[in-house]
């Protein structure tokens, strides 16, 4: 079995006739932008994660801003934000012209740190935003009580469907003031591109309804149909963030299923865990947190090269300068895995470069070596393929891959 014949991309979307033909509906119902179909999609969406309030989005990026908008973040405000993300979950702060306060992350989760949270807030703290990485829930306990009387806006990109035990099996994304989840691509559910802002406030949810669509009270269906009016006014200056009825039929196919979808990366996982078990026990390899075992949307495999991991160093880390001289011997070695697993045509990617090792947060003062177990986490971080249709002998070689590599 050769990578050559069998190229494993990192990332396919599991897409049917039930999608196409819903995609097809719409297309044949001659109104292709937000109307009926989102409009249901919300409805759905809300009521299975138990929210009051599903305003559908372009992505999750729109909702995280919707919902720093909607909670009066302005210029100079902060709002605590960990610094192992994606760029989204700190530039939306910036739009606002606030500062993201960047803080560090906890050892074995990758998520903020509650202790961090606590040491970093301020008489400007606004918000707190908690990042679910790779779909395991953050301490949310943790959070609140550090938080105190501070909203949280949940940036769940990675985390749906993800019951918190501790909070009685609530998903995240529902905890917070707002939850932000993203149907990109690469996600559980998918419309392509889009999002949803969830939320039990109705005065955030009213304001984020106006303002993802030109700060319009009215949406367009509701003028341009035959049953509605064409007057409309502005009441404030919105944003174009709408998400179209072509992506909200995806999106409600795929909604119906996300516990199969799910499931089935989860069963993924249990079969790296298993094919991985020996690299743990000896410290080649640094397995994803568990939680209680059904949190975890497994939106990401993320391993890590343990101290054991091979000796080679043949290159420098790319792209990123100044990590610790240790650091930097472990990115090169992860480098070359990662080479290798492209020589076996296995397709990977690195979650994340933490945000205050890019020029844009070097600019803000921030340092490498300011976070360090950020840093840690990611220079060794891999993430693997882990997506619904991996197939027996495609999972096994991923094992068989990696193992050589390591």
């Amino acid at each position: 079995m050769t990578g050559e014949l069998h190229p494993i991309p990192f990332h396919r979307p599991s897409l049917g006739l039930a999608e196409r033909e819903a995609v097809i509906e719409v297309l044949d119902s001659g109104w292709l932008t937000t109307g009926s179909r989102t409009a249901a999609f919300e409805s759905a969406f809300a009521t299975y994660v138990g929210a009051e309030h599903a305003i559908a989005v372009n992505s999750a990026t729109a909702a995280l801003h919707l919902a720093l908008e909607g909670l009066g973040v302005e210029r100079d405000d902060e709002v605590i934000v960990p610094t192992y993300t994606f760029a989204a979950s700190a530039e939306t702060v910036l739009y606002l012209g606030a500062r993201p306060v960047l803080v560090d992350v906890d050892p074995l989760t990758a998520n903020i740190d509650p202790a961090a949270v606590s040491a970093a807030i301020g008489p400007r703290t606004r918000a707190v935003e908690v990042v679910h990485i790779g779909g395991l829930p953050a301490d949310l306990l943790g959070v609140l009580a550090a938080a105190g009387d501070l909203p949280i806006i949940e940036d769940v990109a990675h985390a749906f469907p993800s019951p918190v035990a501790a909070l009685g099996g609530r998903l995240a994304g529902t905890v917070g003031r707002a939850g932000a989840f993203s149907f990109y691509a690469t996600k559980t559910i998918t419309t392509g591109e889009g999002g949803m802002l969830v939320t039990d406030d109705t005065a955030l949810a009213d304001r984020a309804r106006t303002m993802r669509l030109h700060g319009i009270g009215r949406d367009a269906w509701k003028r341009y149909t035959t049953a509605g009016s064409w007057y409309y006014e502005i009441e404030a200056a919105g944003f174009k963030d709408n998400l179209t009825d072509l992506a909200a039929a995806i999106g409600l196919v795929q909604l119906a299923r996300a516990a199969e979808l799910r499931a089935a990366r989860a069963a993924i996982a249990a079969r790296y865990r298993e094919g991985f078990a020996d690299l743990a026990y000896d410290g080649r390899l640094i397995l994803p947190a568990m939680g209680t075992g059904d949190e975890h949307a497994w939106h990401l495999f993320v391993v890590r090269l343990g101290d054991r991991a091979g000796t080679e160093i043949d290159r420098e880390l790319p792209g990123v300068a100044g990590l610790p001289a240790t650091l930097g011997a472990l990115a090169s070695r992860r480098a070359r895995v990662i080479d290798r697993l492209r020589q076996a045509g296995i397709g990977t990617s690195v979650h994340f470069i933490p945000l205050h090792l890019h020029p844009l947060y070097a600019r803000m003062g921030y340092r490498p070596g300011q976070f360090p177990i950020a840093e840690a986490a990611y220079a060794g971080a891999v993430s693997l393929p882990i997506w619904p249709g991996l197939t027996d002998t495609q999972i096994g070689h991923v094992i068989e891959a990696v193992r050589t590599a390591i």
